[in-house]
């Protein structure tokens, strides 16, 4: 017969064997999430945005440092009668259209940096959310005298170009058409100018000796034009000459609002490298929360900078890790995710490796797609790392979804809700821990959120903006890598 002590023991563990395994396990780490919905109120108009565009009398740069412009986020410029239910709707359907672009689009020999004068400028950014699309809109001033033109700021693409009277087949655009015919500056690239022959799709006009270009994009958006040079005018009034921009006459397709796209890719015409003799391959952009540009109250702006205080912040504080190339798609700024923390448990998957030999996977960041997209193993692994780190804090996910998100919580009447934390690790030991508000936002005026993050079987995965919100993200192609800097806008 068993003595009392050790009867005690037994119970003990069996008590023990009984508790739920979430006992042992590391508490969850959260975070507080102020839980404010989709605000009903109507968004600033077109015309009072305009007003916000001041182009300083052109002045040159040759002192200057550093260039810096606003952005403004798509969705500033407003649908008629649209429910703020109804623009976020309309940009995750121009979003999917977006990354359906890249995926379909994922399917060199580095030169010596030139010696270059060192200089910058920087640009005013504004949202695109009453316009229903999760893009960013630079504020640039085209020709001389400058008209003021809002350009979709887009890594994903590298030929800059803009809508052109007359317009054979253009599209409803805030502010003027340009019209270059009253542009002392502007000036057509001839078919035999070497600047004709960086463009991967073009051509001549021989019967006017002029080149022709041609950019198609995976969704069916095609743009087509002259290719010419054109002064290009920034915040303060600073100026850069003899840039190619492709002068459209017929533009089709989802553009919508903007005057047209200013192209940040790693491709020989993309914007940082026509300027890199003179201020180098690096720039920097901080994009705001994309209802920030409709809240007169908000202190913070977005903004892109180019030249040397693109990176002037970021120096003791950015998060770097090493950039990325797939051959197969030199357009692109890969960067290499090793995976995530959710709640502090370590979520990683091998579907984040780029093979180089096909091109067939890895992980890009993008200023256009607004809403991160990872491989389907990934996002499952991650999502239900959420969903179960989400359930220990005491939220519970609401039936059904909103468009592409699988994952929603109901906090109608809940001021601040501990969330799960988040983190991104990259290569080289930079981790970015994202704010509350970067992965789980509102979708309506009800108090639902929803997980701001998607599944894709297009192989790549995209880290889009919503989560680089709050951040100055630093492209440093001199030094070939990308450098995240918290709350720095």
């Amino acid at each position: 017969m068993a003595s009392p002590s050790t009867l005690l023991l037994v119970t003990a563990l069996l008590l023990l064997l009984s508790l739920p395994a979430t006992v042992f396990s590391k508490p969850t780490r959260t975070q507080p999430l102020l839980a404010t919905p989709l605000s009903p109120d109507p968004t600033t108009t077109v015309d009072q945005q305009q007003q916000q565009l001041h182009l300083a009398a052109a002045g040159d740069i040759a002192n200057s440092t550093t260039l810096h412009f606003r952005l403004a986020h798509r969705d500033h410029f407003p649908l008629i009668n649209a429910t703020a239910s109804d623009l976020l709707a309309a940009l995750l359907s121009r979003d999917a259209a977006r990354a359906a672009s890249l995926l379909a689009a994922t399917n060199s020999t580095r030169r010596p940096a030139p010696r270059r004068r060192r200089g910058g400028f920087a640009a005013p950014l504004l949202s695109g959310l009453p316009e229903g699309s999760g893009e960013y809109f630079a504020q640039v001033g085209v020709g001389t005298p400058a008209t003021a033109a809002l350009m979709v700021l887009d890594t994903g693409s590298d030929v800059v170009w803009l809508q052109c009277a007359p317009c054979r087949h253009c599209y409803a655009q805030s502010g003027k058409v340009f019209d270059p015919r009253r542009s002392l500056s502007y000036a057509a690239v001839s078919c035999s100018d070497p600047l004709c022959r960086r463009l991967d799709a073009g051509g001549c006009d021989r019967s006017r000796d002029k080149c022709v270009y041609q950019v198609a994009y995976g969704d069916g958006s095609v743009t087509a034009g002259d290719f010419a040079t054109e002064t290009l005018t920034f915040a303060h009034g600073a100026r850069v000459r003899r840039v190619g921009v492709g002068c459209g006459h017929d533009n089709e397709g989802l553009f919508v609002a903007a005057a047209g796209l200013l192209g940040l890719g790693r491709g020989k015409l993309s914007f940082p490298s026509q300027i890199s003799p003179r201020f180098g391959r690096s720039f920097a952009y901080c994009l705001v929360d994309r209802t920030s540009s409709v809240k007169p109250t908000t202190s913070r702006s977005s903004t892109v900078t180019f030249g040397a205080g693109a990176g002037a912040v970021a120096a003791s504080t950015a998060a770097f890790t090493p950039m990325g190339r797939n051959p197969k798609m030199p357009t692109f700024y890969y960067v290499h995710l090793l995976g995530f923390s959710v709640g502090g448990a370590r979520v990683s998957d091998s579907e984040l490796r780029l093979d180089a030999a096909t091109g067939h996977g890895g992980v890009i960041i993008d200023s256009g797609t607004s809403v991160t997209r990872l491989a389907r193993p990934v996002y499952g692994a991650v999502r239900d790392a959420f969903r179960a780190a989400a359930a220990a804090t005491g939220l519970r996910a609401s039936r059904g979804g909103f468009s592409l998100f699988d994952t929603c919580y109901n906090l109608r009447g809940r001021r601040v809700v501990k969330v799960p934390t988040l983190s991104m690790h990259f290569a080289g030991g930079a981790e970015v821990a994202l704010p509350p508000e970067n992965y789980l936002i509102p979708v309506d005026t009800g108090g639902t959120f929803c997980f701001a993050f998607a599944g894709t079987d297009g192989g790549v995965s995209i880290i889009g903006n919503i989560q680089q919100q709050g951040f100055r993200v630093v492209f440093d192609g001199d030094g070939q890598r990308v450098g995240f800097v918290p709350k720095s806008c």
